[in-house]
């Protein structure tokens, strides 16, 4: 292995650590996010769809 691959491999590992602690110390916070982006996701699914159907429309 490279000395590049081994530091990436360990600056990885300890970034990947420091965010699990992060998302462990702030959990409620992180729960409200995740149920934010969903509700943004499933807006534009349905935005998409609304397109999609007025398209299917006109033909």
């Amino acid at each position: 292995m490279e000395k590049t691959g081994i530091g990436a491999l360990i600056i990885g590992l300890i970034i990947c650590a420091i965010g699990g602690y992060a998302i462990w110390a702030f959990l409620p916070e992180v729960i409200a996010a995740v149920k934010g982006l969903i509700g943004i996701a499933a807006l534009f699914a349905g935005l998409l769809l609304i397109i999609f159907g007025i398209l299917m429309l006109k033909d």
